[in-house]
């Protein structure tokens, strides 16, 4: 009998690992709560680590196409102070892709939906509840009350997901306070800001506040406001002038970001699992990415769940007829590699909104020298 696996959230992580099963002929339906690929903005860009993000990609087949689709230049990293002075400037080899190139999310979700089955996605199938049947397997419940049964399921569906519920009870905290704007067509319409941000990311670190701003491959400028979680209501941060407020005294070149913002800014809470989250095994389920393991957005999340993706994929396709222990053998593995980087991504995310952050940041992107050998 075909065993019938449903990925809920069609993300980077859900399409990766439907991908890499379609290669090992297994079948499995990608449920997803919005309407279409084009529904809504997939944000800005992300750099894909050798390890894990493009090693996923290499497992799915995609290599060829990313390297056509992603930027190396886009790994030029600059780091200024509220004067506007230089504190880290990172250039990449021109052309290399050795390192993390930058691909925005909306190309790489494209790359990784044209490479699947037409009917592989369940398009405005948002899953509110899933239920173990007596006889194994799940039955599934989407909003507007469509249904649908799986021998396994898979939870691909991000920081909120409606899977994890049947798994651990973990809680997430408020790490931070993102607010974006976004600033389409810079080279024409802002000269001055594109030769700013460059081709790359840049960063300028305040006190307890992050200025950031983000190349991306159709021209425009992605622009992020990082603060530290408090308790006033997101409406505070919709307002231009509330947030040039909050950047008074900085270099106005820096501050002309925020006021060149095409519409009101949008603001969110940016959230995170304990880190050493785990849950007991329970058979036919199991999450990746951000359902398994939510993280504060330092660069690691994206890849992470396509690792995820990639892994279970491989397990699943090297032992068939026996799903469960495929997926035992993903969890732990997942764990003991999750772990760790969540804790780098709570220290980072920290260290970057802290009193101190240019300083630490300036220790953590410089290297530092070894000490000489010791002579007899």
């Amino acid at each position: 009998m075909t065993m019938r696996i449903a990925i809920a959230g069609g993300g980077l992580g859900g399409l990766t690992l439907a991908r890499i099963l379609h290669r090992h002929g297994i079948g499995a339906v990608v449920y997803e709560r919005e309407a279409s690929r084009s529904a809504r903005s997939q944000g800005g860009s992300l750099d894909l680590h050798p390890e894990s993000g493009q090693q996923a990609l290499a497992d799915a087949g995609l290599i060829g196409r990313f390297r056509s689709e992603a930027r190396p230049e886009g790994e030029e990293h600059r780091i200024l102070d509220p004067a506007g002075r230089t504190l880290v400037h990172h250039k990449p080899q021109p052309g290399s892709f050795s390192g993390r190139p930058e691909i925005d999310r909306s190309a790489l979700r494209d790359l990784l939906l044209d490479s699947l089955p037409g009917d592989a996605v369940a398009w405005q199938h948002r899953l509110v509840a899933a239920m173990p049947r007596p006889d194994g397997g799940f039955g599934l419940t989407f909003d507007g009350g469509h249904s649908a049964d799986c021998d396994v399921l898979i939870g691909a569906d991000g920081g909120r997901s409606v899977v994890r519920s049947l798994l651990t009870d973990a809680t997430l905290s408020s790490v931070a306070t993102l607010v974006e704007l976004s600033i389409s067509d810079a080279d024409r319409r802002h000269p001055d800001l594109a030769e700013l941000v460059g081709p790359g990311n840049l960063w300028c670190i305040g006190v307890n506040q992050i200025l950031a701003a983000q190349r991306l491959g159709d021209g425009g400028i992605r622009v992020g406001i990082s603060l530290r979680a408090d308790d006033r209501h997101m409406d505070t941060y919709r307002s231009k002038r509330a947030l040039l407020d909050m950047f008074d005294g900085w270099n106005p070149r820096l501050t002309a970001l925020i006021e060149a913002g095409d519409s009101l800014p949008t603001p969110r809470r940016i959230e995170a699992m304990p880190t050493g989250t785990r849950w007991a095994h329970q058979p036919g389920i199991t999450l990746i990415g951000d359902a398994a393991h939510l993280m504060p957005p330092v660069g690691e999340g994206a890849n992470q769940a396509m690792l995820d993706a990639a892994e279970l994929a491989a397990e699943l396709a090297t032992n068939p007829a026996d799903p469960d222990s495929a997926i035992q053998a993903y969890e732990e593995a997942m764990f003991t590699r999750t772990h760790p980087i969540a804790e780098m991504s709570a220290r980072v995310q920290a260290m970057m909104l802290s009193p101190t952050a240019a300083d630490d940041i300036i220790r953590f992107f410089t290297p530092q020298p070894t000490e000489p050998a010791p002579t007899a």
